[in-house]
């Protein structure tokens, strides 16, 4: 890849400091729980909308270096604390600190509709995709599949069959949007992976199978997965930018 030109770089570092600060919200659930969340705007030109969705034991701060990068790439992002979660991140989980009990994973799916129908207030027609990590990578499956059309993408990190008497298979098959699935390196999740993806009626259809891979969206964090992040990264933007030209 060529350096950027001088002229662009001056561009660049005259972007204002502050233009991907994140900003705290709070939405509520149809079951009226209060859903605690942060919000990161497009520093470059606006593609659309990323809603990120934390793993079990977690929070929104399984995102905090995620969505300065996804802000660059011109997305909005919006980070969710689910009612099952946790401390992960030395950060503690609101939306489940403030319920007071973990419902489990499964009860978590309104938390989700919510941050869509957000995502749909702010922007009726713009593109929006779902973006799960673990327990989550699964719930965006069910999702996808009831939402339709108001949903244009899903990227799952690690999904599974993680609900009894729920099957993520079945919804799959009714996903008719692109989707993007990655796992961990090791072979039980990679095959778990492929499994759901195969199921997804839409397309494109992509799966990155890493060399150096971790568990839910983490694989993305430098910090976690220094020897596979980058190329993690690298077989996210390509799915985005298939699926929401820059």
């Amino acid at each position: 890849m060529s350096a950027l030109p001088r002229r662009a770089l001056l561009a660049l570092a005259a972007l204002p400091a502050m233009a991907h600060a994140a900003e705290p919200l709070s939405l509520r659930a149809a079951d009226g729980v209060q859903v605690f969340g942060t919000q990161v705007p497009a520093v470059a030109r606006r593609r659309g909308t990323l809603l990120l969705f934390h793993m079990a034991g977690s929070n929104r701060g399984e995102y905090a270096p995620t969505q300065p990068e996804l802000a660059r790439q011109g997305f909005d992002s919006l980070a969710i604390d689910q009612r099952s979660g946790g401390t992960l991140w030395g950060q503690r989980n609101e939306t489940a600190a403030a319920l007071g009990r973990d419902p489990g994973y499964a009860a978590a799916l309104p938390d989700l509709r919510a941050a869509l129908a957000w995502a749909r207030q702010r922007d009726a027609a713009g593109p929006v995709l779902l973006w799960g990590s673990s327990y989550s990578a699964a719930l965006v499956f069910l999702l996808a599949a009831e939402a339709g059309p108001a949903v244009n993408g899903l990227l799952s990190f690690s999904p599974g069959e993680y609900f009894s008497g729920i099957s993520v298979r079945a919804a799959a098959a009714r996903c008719a949007c692109p989707a993007f699935v990655t796992s961990a390196s090791d072979g039980e999740e990679v095959t778990a992976a492929e499994r759901l993806l195969a199921a997804v009626t839409g397309a494109p259809k992509r799966q990155f199978r890493p060399r150096q891979g971790l568990h839910g969206s983490a694989t993305l964090r430098a910090d976690r997965n220094p020897s596979g992040a980058a190329e993690a990264w690298a077989a996210v933007n390509a799915f985005l930018a298939e699926v929401v030209p820059g």
